[in-house]
C-alpha cells in the first residue's frame, strides 16, 4: 500500500517541508550568521573558518578531522590549524552566544531540565591537554584518555549541549607538567578542580545567562557529592542526584554529638546518634514502602514505565542535617537511588519525570561522538579544545533548532498512526538531518588528479617520517 503512494505525498505525510530541505544549506548560513560576530578576534574576522568547520562538523560522515574538515572545505590546512589551535577568539564566549539564543526558544520555557554528566574520549598518548590515565565509562576501565564535563539542557521533545569544561587532572597542576602545561597552552591561571566543582562552575553559568531550567539531574559521581548537593540547595536550585546503594540515610532526624573519651575529655571526632539508620538499599523492601507505576515518556519500544518509591530522610554532612527526599528507581531488576531536595509537597510524578531525563545526556553525548565527530578531534591545544566544543555545541543546537522548528509549523498525518498502529510517531533523528542537509549541500567530489595529489601527500610525509627515524637511528649514542 505504501510502495503506490506517490513519494512526495508520503514527504508531506510525514511533516517533512520538501521545499525547505532543498533549502538546509542556506537555511544553515542564516542560523550562523546570528553567531558570526562571536567569531572575531580584535583584529581579524575569522568567522568564515568558523562556518567551514561548522558545515564539515554536520556534512562529513567520518574522519571530522582538522586535516580532512579543510581538504572538503577547501580551505588550506595550516590556516584551519591555526584557526582552531591558535587563533584567540573565545569558544566560551560563543558558548554564551548560544546560550541566549537557546534560552529564548519556547521549548525551553516551560520545563526544561539540566543534565551534567562527564564523557571521556580515549587518546594514544598524554600529549593533548588534560590526557591522562584515568577511568573511562565508555571503556570500562581505566585508559588514556581525554574527559569532559558537559551540560545538557533537555525537555522530552529538544535536548542539547549547552556547555562544556575539560577536566585537568591533578597532576598536569604539578612541577613534573610545567612544560606540557605551557605547550598544551592551559591557562596559568587554570587550578586543579574537581568534575563536580567543574559542574557546579557550569551551573553558576547558566544562571548567570539566565538559562530557564526547573531542575539539575546528575549521575552518582555527582549525586553523592555532599558539597555539590549543598550549594545547589544553597542557590535554591531543585536537584535530582543519584547515589550508590550503600549511602547512609535516617528516617528520624540523628543528633551530631562528640563523645567522651576513655580518658573523660570530649572527643574531636563527632557521632551520629539516631534509631533508624539505613543504607538507601534496604529501603526497597522496608514493609512501609509504597510503590507507584508511573508512565514517563513514549520510546522506540513503544511507552516507557518504572516503578518510584520515595521517603523523607535525613542525610548528614560533616555536623549538619539535611532533610532531603530518597527516590527509588526500580527497572525490572535495575534500581536506582536518587537524593533531592525537591519541595516537600512536590508530586512523586513531576519527580520521577525529572529525575528521569538523565538519559538525554546520554544521547547528545552519543550524538556529538558519532553523529557530529567529537571522538574524531585530534589536537593538542587547551584552545582547540575549547573550540571544538563551542563549534559543536552549534552545530548540535543547528539540529535541534531544525526539528523544533518543523515539528512546529509541519505537522504529520494523524492517518499514519491509525495505519502503522501505533500511538507515536518517532521524531527526526539527528542522523536523518544530517542525511537531509548533504543532500541539499553536497560535498565536493575528488578528481583523480585530487585523489592522486592526495595519496601523494601521504607517502611523502611516510617518507619523510621515515627518513627522521633513519637519521636518529643513525646518530652517535652519547
Amino acid at each position: 500500500m505504501v510502495a503506490r503512494i506517490p513519494i512526495t505525498e508520503l514527504i508531506c505525510q510525514w511533516g517533512l517541508p520538501l521545499g525547505e530541505i532543498e533549502q538546509l544549506g542556506s537555511r544553515l548560513k542564516v542560523f550562523y550568521d546570528r553567531f558570526r560576530t562571536s567569531i572575531h578576534t580584535k583584529t581579524r574576522d575569522c568567522s568564515a573558518y568558523g562556518f567551514e568547520y561548522l558545515s564539515g562538523l554536520l556534512r562529513i560522515e567520518a574522519k571530522r578531522t582538522m586535516a580532512n574538515i579543510s581538504r572538503k572545505t577547501n580551505r588550506p590546512y595550516q590556516n584551519m590549524h591555526h584557526f582552531m589551535s591558535n587563533s584567540p577568539w573565545s569558544g566560551p564566549g560563543l558558548i554564551v552566544a548560544i546560550q541566549d539564543d537557546v534560552k529564548r526558544h519556547p521549548e525551553f520555557q516551560t520545563e526544561a531540565i539540566l543534565v551534567l554528566d562527564e564523557s571521556a574520549d580515549e587518546k594514544a598518548g598524554d600529549y593533548s591537554a588534560g590526557a591522562s590515565r584515568q577511568h573511562n565509562g565508555r571503556l570500562g576501565k581505566v585508559e588514556m584518555s581525554q574527559v569532559g564535563v558537559f551540560l545538557s539542557l533537555a525537555t522530552p521533545h529538544a535536548h542539547t549541549w549547552i556547555d562544556g569544561e575539560l577536566y585537568i587532572p591533578e597532576r598536569w597542576f604539578g612541577e613534573a607538567y610545567a612544560k606540557r602545561r605551557e605547550k598544551t597552552g592551559i591557562p596559568k591561571d587554570r587550578v586543579f578542580q574537581t568534575k563536580p566543582e567543574l559542574g557546579w562552575r557550569m551551573i553558576q553559568r547558566a544562571v548567570f545567562n539566565h538559562v530557564p531550567f526547573k531542575a539539575v539531574v546528575m549521575d552518582d559521581l555527582y549525586g553523592r557529592n555532599n558539597v555539590l548537593r549543598q550549594r545547589l540547595d544553597g542557590a535554591g536550585i531543585e536537584y535530582y542526584g543519584d547515589v550508590p546503594a550503600n549511602t547512609i540515610i535516617y528516617l528520624d532526624k540523628p543528633k551530631v554529638v562528640y563523645p567522651k573519651t576513655k580518658r573523660g575529655k570530649q572527643s574531636k571526632r563527632p557521632k551520629i546518634v539516631a534509631k533508624q539508620r539505613y543504607k538507601v538499599r534496604e529501603l526497597v523492601d522496608h514493609p512501609n514502602v509504597d510503590w507507584a507505576t508511573i508512565t514517563l515518556r513514549p520510546n522506540e519500544r513503544g511507552m516507557l514505565t518504572a516503578q518510584f518509591a520515595r521517603w523523607r530522610v535525613w542525610t548528614v554532612h560533616g555536623t549538619k542535617c539535611r532533610r532531603e527526599w530518597l527516590l527509588i528507581r526500580k527497572d525490572n531488576n535495575r534500581l536506582t537511588y536518587v537524593l533531592s531536595n525537591a519541595s516537600p509537597d512536590t508530586l512523586l510524578e513531576t519527580m520521577a519525570r525529572r529525575k528521569s531525563h538523565r538519559y538525554f545526556i546520554e544521547r547528545d553525548n552519543q550524538d556529538c561522538k558519532c553523529e557530529l565527530g567529537w571522538d574524531e578531534f585530534q589536537a593538542i591545544k587547551y584552545n582547540a579544545w575549547e573550540h571544538q566544543l563551542a563549534l559543536t555545541i552549534l552545530a548540535s543546537w543547528y539540529i535541534a533548532e531544525t526539528r523544533l522548528d518543523w515539528m512546529t509549523r509541519c505537522e504529520r498525518d494523524p492517518a499514519l498512526l491509525e495505519y502503522y498502529e501505533v500511538d507515536v510517531l518517532p521524531l527526526l533523528s539527528v542522523a536523518n538531518v544530517r542525511e537531509l542537509l548533504r543532500a541539499a549541500m553536497p560535498l565536493p567530489q575528488m578528481s583523480s588528479q585530487e585523489a592522486a595529489a592526495l595519496v601523494i601527500e601521504h607517502l611523502v610525509n611516510r617518507t619523510r617520517s621515515r627518513k627522521s627515524r633513519l637519521r636518529k637511528q643513525r646518530a652517535p649514542q652519547i
